[in-house]
C-alpha cells in the first residue's frame, strides 16, 4: 500500500496564537477534511446502472483503499473478484470522487449504503454483514505481552499528520512478530480504518488472520466490525472500549485490547491470545 506523507494530509492556515498574555498572529499545520463520493457502477436488468453509495467526510490520500474497505465493510462485497475495478477523480477536479465496477453477480440492495453525508465522526459500518453471518476469527494467534505493550511505540512513530497537527486517528496494521505492516491516518477513525483493510482486499491478503490492529481512537462497535469483516483476531486501541464493542469483540471471538500504553493494557476479551 502507498503510504501517505504528511504534506498530503495537511494544510496550512493563518491563526494568532495567544500565550501569557502576548498574540502573535502566524500559520498553523491543520488537518485536511474534504468530502469523497463513493459510486458503484452495476449491471441491473441488462442495463448499466450508477448509485450514489455515500459521501464522506474524510482526509484525501488513499481514496481508492477507503472506497474498496467501505464497499467491504458494507457487505457490498465480500470476494476480491466481486470488485472489478476502481476509478477516481483527477487532480484538480472539483468533486472528488470514486467510482467501483462491480460484477454482474453482484446483487445492490435497495437500502444499500447512505447516500447522504456522513460526517467524520460517523461510522456504523457492516450493518447487513452483521446481520448475516456469525463468521469467527481463527483462534491461532499466540502473543506475548510485552510484545503487545510495545507495539505503541511503533505506532506513535508512524502518525506523521497527527504529530504536525494533532488532528488526525490512525489505524494500523502490525505482524504476528510486533513489526508495523501498514498505517492510515484521516479525521475519521473508520475512514483510516477502512483505508487499512481497503488496501489489503485490493492487494488480495485477506483475510488477516496472523494481524494485530491498532487505533489511536477508542475501540467502538464499528472498529470491530471491521475487524471482523477482515479476519484481524486482535484489535487494541490507545483509548477505552464501548459496552457494545466488547459484547461483539466476545461474540465474534477477537481479543478486544484498550488503553493500550508502553507497560501496560487492559485485556477485555479473549485473553488466552496474549500470553502474560
Amino acid at each position: 500500500m502507498k503510504e501517505d506523507t504528511a504534506a498530503s494530509l495537511t494544510g496550512r492556515r493563518r491563526v494568532r496564537r495567544w500565550t501569557h498574555a502576548d498574540a502573535a498572529d502566524g500559520e498553523d499545520c491543520v488537518a485536511v477534511e474534504a468530502p469523497l463520493e463513493i459510486y458503484v457502477d452495476y449491471r441491473f436488468k441488462e442495463r448499466s446502472t450508477r448509485k450514489l453509495l455515500a459521501i464522506t467526510m474524510r482526509t484525501p490520500g488513499a481514496d481508492r483503499e477507503l472506497a474498496a474497505g467501505f464497499l467491504l465493510s458494507e457487505a457490498i462485497v465480500c470476494r476480491r473478484e466481486e470488485l472489478v475495478s476502481l476509478r477516481e477523480s483527477g487532480p484538480g477536479a472539483a468533486t472528488s470522487w470514486v467510482a467501483a465496477e462491480l460484477s454482474a453477480e453482484v446483487e445492490i440492495p435497495p437500502d444499500a449504503g447512505r447516500a447522504v453525508l456522513t460526517t467524520s465522526a460517523c461510522g456504523v459500518c457492516g450493518r447487513r454483514w452483521m446481520e448475516e453471518t456469525d463468521a469467527q476469527v481463527e483462534e491461532g494467534m499466540r502473543l506475548p505481552a510485552e510484545r503487545v505493550a510495545d507495539l505503541c511505540r511503533a505506532f506513535d512513530t508512524g502518525q506523521v499528520a497527527f504529530a504536525a497537527t494533532g488532528g488526525l486517528h490512525a489505524a494500523a496494521l502490525f505482524t504476528e512478530q510486533g513489526e508495523l505492516a501498514a498505517l492510515r491516518e484521516d479525521v475519521g477513525r473508520h475512514n483510516a480504518f477502512d483505508k487499512l483493510i481497503g488496501g489489503s482486499f485490493l492487494a488480495g491478503r485477506l483475510p488477516l488472520h496472523q494481524a494485530i490492529a491498532v487505533v489511536s481512537s477508542r475501540a467502538s462497535f464499528e472498529l470491530v466490525a471491521k475487524s471482523a469483516v477482515a479476519g484481524i483476531p486482535v484489535l487494541a486501541a490507545l483509548g477505552a472500549p464501548t459496552t457494545l464493542a466488547i459484547d461483539e469483540a466476545r461474540r465474534r471471538g477477537i481479543t478486544l485490547i484498550g488503553f493500550l500504553r508502553e507497560g501496560r493494557f487492559n485485556i477485555y476479551t479473549a485473553p488466552w491470545r496474549v500470553l502474560t
